[in-house]
Order: structure tokens, then sequence, then C-alpha cells
């Protein structure tokens, strides 16, 4: 069938009620947003972002509500889909924006594309990778891997994607969102090292939209980290180490997860790989840790500093 692509619908948007197909690869992935409210009866009040790019450039996507539940799993970064009967909108302009891995690649920001269930029901097609031709121009999917000896000279808020083995892995805690909220956010803190740094990888890791990864991170797994933050916080204590947390659009994968990932082409986790493999398991097993309170950053050492 006739496709258009991402710049051409920027143009004539505003002029046009339908839409031809769109052929387009998921480069971020945010997680669920669950946007329920007491007094509001909805069914599925469900939310997520995607960011999608085609050979024109890349756009924000949103899936609504019951569309969710029903391809929130099989979206994954790298999945190719044909899109038919969506809706455009002026984008939101609060929503957080990934960092993408290619920093020559247009954006597209004045609008979104919104798939629903209804008004009209969207057609989504799930293209096997094995199927997707070159011909298409189809972007591929990049990284910022970054090494532990790299993480010291980057900036506060530097978006990066990290690989270690796991080293230490604390316990699942939770913090309130706000002051006086009901809701809460869980996370858990992780150390990995690479072999190029004698300090780990300090990860913040928020419980993302995949609980099955996010409670079997154990010592001794390959984590993979993608979209994480650096913290480098030297008003409060020029001491304390940099640390990286997640963002919205972070996904976390570990051991029996990496099949078939993107990222496994990359060079920086090919190095890795080859490291590990020099590595003696019983001598890393006897350095690892689980469990127990972890508090960080750590405290002053004397209470007038505190």
């Amino acid at each position: 069938s006739k496709l258009t692509n991402l710049g051409h619908l920027e143009m004539t948007w505003r002029s046009r009620v339908r839409f031809h197909p769109l052929l387009v690869r998921i480069l971020h992935k945010s997680r669920l947003r669950y946007y329920g409210k007491p007094e509001k009866k909805m069914d599925m009040p469900y939310q997520a972002y995607f960011e999608v790019a085609d050979g024109s450039g890349m756009m924000s996507m949103v899936l609504w509500n019951s569309l969710c539940p029903e391809w929130y799993n099989s979206m994954k970064v790298g999945t190719v889909l044909l899109l038919d009967k969506y809706v455009i909108k002026s984008s939101y302009p609060f929503k957080t924006q990934p960092t993408p891995g290619d920093s020559q690649m247009k954006r597209f920001a004045t609008i979104e594309i919104n798939l629903n269930v209804r008004d009209p029901p969207t057609e989504i097609s799930i293209i096997p990778e094995e199927m997707v031709k070159p011909e298409w121009g189809l972007p591929e999917v990049k990284y910022r891997f970054i090494t532990r000896s790299e993480l010291d000279d980057l900036p506060h808020n530097h978006s990066c994607d990290v690989i270690g083995l796991v080293t230490f892995v604390g316990r699942a805690e939770r913090a309130r969102k706000r002051e006086h909220s009901e809701d809460f956010w869980l996370y858990r803190w992780a150390h990995a090292i690479d072999g190029t740094s004698d300090q780990p990888f300090i990860l913040e890791l928020f419980a993302t939209s995949q609980p099955d990864v996010f409670e079997r991170i154990h010592p001794m797994t390959y984590l993979v980290c993608t979209q994480m933050r650096v913290v480098r916080d030297l008003t409060k204590n020029p001491s304390s180490p940099v640390y990286l947390t997640t963002s919205n659009e972070s996904q976390i994968f570990i051991t029996g997860w990496h099949k078939g990932q993107p990222y496994t082409k990359d060079a920086k986790v090919k190095n890795f790989i080859q490291w590990t493999k020099s590595q003696s398991e019983a001598d890393q097993i006897k350095k690892t840790v689980i469990g127990g309170y972890y508090p960080f950053p750590r405290p002053p050492d004397s209470f007038l500093e505190y």
C-alpha cells in the first residue's frame, strides 16, 4: 500500500483527516503510566510513550488505554511497526525527552502519533525483523554506552547506557513520590563492574515496567541499563561519589533477557563480554553481596557536618 513518512506528516497534518500507513522502528520506550483517579470511571487508564523513527526523522507515539495491556510488552526497542488509522495531535509539552543515540537524527517535536482503541480503532502490525528490507530505510537503534573509567568525566544529568557484572544488589526500598502522598516509588541499589576501573557503577534502579527483570537482579548477572542519568551532587557534599539513576525511558536487562536485543552488536558490549571471559567466576563470587540496608549518598562523618 501507499506509505507516508514522519517528515511528510509534519508538513501536511493540519490539512488532512485520513493519513496513509506508516512504517517505523521503535527507538525508545517509556515506562507504563497509570493515570486513573477515583472520581473518573475509566476501564483502562493507561498510557505509554514511544519514540519511533523512519528515514526522515523521529517522533513520539502514544499508546492509549486498553491497547497498553494488549501491545505494551510486544513493542520492544528495535521493533518495526506498520500503523494505520492512527491520529495526529499537537504534542504534550511537558513529557520527558530521551537522548537519541544518533545525535544527527531530526526530531519532529510539534506533533505526536496517537494509537487508540476507538475513534478510529488503530490497526497495528509488528513486522518480524527477518522480513524488514534495507530499502525501507529504517534507522538502526543506536546506543551511548560508557565504561566505568569514562564516568568520572561526565557532567550531571548526562544520558548514557551501561553494562556490567553485578557485585551487589540491595533490597527493594520505597520512597514517597510527594510529601504526605499515598504513592510510592520502588527502587533498589546495585553495583556493577566492567573491568575498566577499581570502582563499580553505583546504580539507583527504580522499578520500570519490567517487574520480571527488576525482581531478578542478583550478583554475577550481566546487567544492561539504558537511558541512565548521571547524578553528581557537588553542592551538598563535594566528596560524594557519582552515581547513575534510571529515567522514564530506561530499560533494564539481565542474563536470560539479552538474546536478540539491538545492543548486542555494540562494540563496548562486545569488549565487556571479552573481559568477563578472562575473569575467574570463583574469585568474583567471593566479592559479591546481596541485600541489607545501603545508605547512599553516605551521611557525613561527624554530626556537626550533618
